[in-house]
């Protein structure tokens, strides 16, 4: 071969491996087309609703980054589940019964308190992907203290330092609720957000079953196995956060990133002027019973099998994540057609839910070994209909300026109502727990009926 020959050989190799590559990233490319068309049901054209233009070819990469993280981020929380989970490591570590009562107001309250309060500050980020990630990030450092703590300390000791960790976690996932709307609404089309959020949620539930199923079996130390799971969602979260940082998220407005407390004072204003914003925090306000309600039908049951045996916690847990599995995606597609009824119907499947536990209760069946994880397993389909509606509600009624505000100020107002929830157990102490779990039945019918005056936020899409 002559030297000129040789070059031009010689010159074809990068082309060559140029080319390879080129190929790799359309069958890479494909894939995700093709991943993104099953579950979004698209064949005819990519929607690109309420985005911007530049962020809808990003939009099959992006739907599918939503998934996986906040996936991983879920199974994180069904590891580590307070209501659940921590309540029996607290037991079981022997630390006061003071620290188990903090474990649910400490969790949910610092979860959406200070949002108010950090929504304008967070404003001034142009990307909040990177606070979201930043948040993932704590939320994986205060887990994998919380299962240092569980191997290292016992009694009060152990209270209050995995009660520490859970308040920085909590404090944590704060920022990340405050900032996953506003990026999932520049990412995510109007009418796929529901499917994302809902296809994530079934995931993680699969996962968190076959924990559950390692908790029933009796195979695995479960000392040991509690805090090995605890470890793992602390390394979920942090995996989250580095694939939460890869979004192709737009620059948007960072107008409003005033001084905390004036923001706080002018999103409370929010409320004089949107009468669907009040009507929808009032609606969800009603529905925080499906949250209250496990730990209150747990101490209606009688039963030593279902409540106390190590056994009955992972029934317990089974039954919670595969309310989710089957449901969640379901709820999703139809939340993105109408994210109304889906409050209606679920909150109707809370009254259920309910009104069946003391059906049970009354009759003397809620002794029974499949009563408690079933009716548990009924309210949480509920539960995960609740969820999801008022997420994609909340996100389709706003916009890019206000959607943020919005979800700062419904989730502070919710986070006060739940510290409020104490008041639920002074109500047991006085009129025993049936009554409460009454009581929870009526404010889930009466969220159904306040839920009626909501407007079809998607209504604009099929005339768009």
């Amino acid at each position: 071969m002559t030297g000129a020959g040789l070059l031009k050989h010689e010159g074809a190799l990068p082309r060559l491996g140029e080319a390879e590559n080129e190929r790799d990233a359309d069958l890479s490319k494909n894939t995700l087309e093709r991943v993104y068309r099953a579950l979004t049901a698209e064949d005819d054209g990519r929607v690109c609703l309420d985005i911007p233009e530049s962020a809808c070819n990003h939009q099959p990469r992006n739907f599918l980054t939503h998934i996986v993280s906040l996936g991983a981020t879920k199974t994180a929380d069904g590891l580590i589940d307070p209501k659940l989970v921590l309540a029996w490591l607290l037991t079981h570590l022997g630390a006061p019964a003071a620290f188990i009562g903090l474990l649910v107001p400490v969790r949910e309250s610092g979860a959406l308190l200070p949002q108010l309060f950090t929504a304008a500050s967070l404003r001034r980020l142009a990307q909040r992907k990177w606070a979201w990630a930043a948040g993932s990030v704590v939320q994986g450092l205060a887990a994998i203290s919380i299962a240092i703590a569980a191997l290292t300390l016992e009694g009060a000791a152990a209270g209050a330092a995995i009660i520490t960790a859970l308040a920085i976690l909590a404090l944590a996932r704060s920022v990340c609720s405050v900032t996953y709307k506003d990026v999932l609404g520049k990412t995510v089309s109007k009418s796929r957000r529901g499917t994302a959020t809902g296809t994530a949620a079934s995931i993680s539930s699969l996962f968190v079953i076959l924990f559950g199923l390692a908790l029933a079996s009796g195979i695995f130390d479960r000392s040991s196995l509690v805090p090995s799971a605890i470890l793992v969602a602390g390394g979920l979260w942090l995996m989250a956060a580095l694939l939460f940082s890869t979004l192709q998220e737009e620059p948007g407005s960072t107008e409003g990133g005033r001084n905390p407390l004036k923001a706080a004072w002018k999103n409370l204003s929010l409320l004089k002027k949107d009468a669907q914003l009040r009507r929808f925090i009032a609606t969800r306000g009603l529905l925080i019973s499906t949250a209250l309600a496990p730990p209150f039908m747990v101490a209606l049951s009688a039963s030593e099998t279902a409540t106390s045996a190590f056994g009955g916690l992972g029934l317990l847990v089974i039954a919670s994540s595969g309310a989710a599995l089957l449901s969640s995606y379901v709820w999703g597609r139809l939340a993105d057609r109408s994210s109304r009824k889906v409050l209606i119907f679920s909150a109707l499947a809370a009254t259920l839910a309910l009104a069946a536990t003391l059906i049970l209760y009354f009759t003397g069946q809620l002794q029974a070994v499949w009563a408690l994880p079933a009716v548990v397993f009924a309210l949480m389909i509920a539960y995960q209909g609740v969820r999801l509606g008022r997420s994609t509600h909340l996100v389709d009624m706003a916009n890019e300026d206000t959607r943020a505000a919005y979800t700062a100020l419904s989730n502070t107002i919710i986070g006060v109502l739940l510290a409020l929830g104490t008041v639920f157990s002074l109500l047991a102490e006085v009129a025993g727990v049936a009554t409460v779990i009454g009581v929870l039945a009526v404010m889930s019918a009466g969220a159904a009926v306040v839920a009626l005056g909501l407007e079809e936020v998607q209504a604009s899409d099929s005339e768009a």
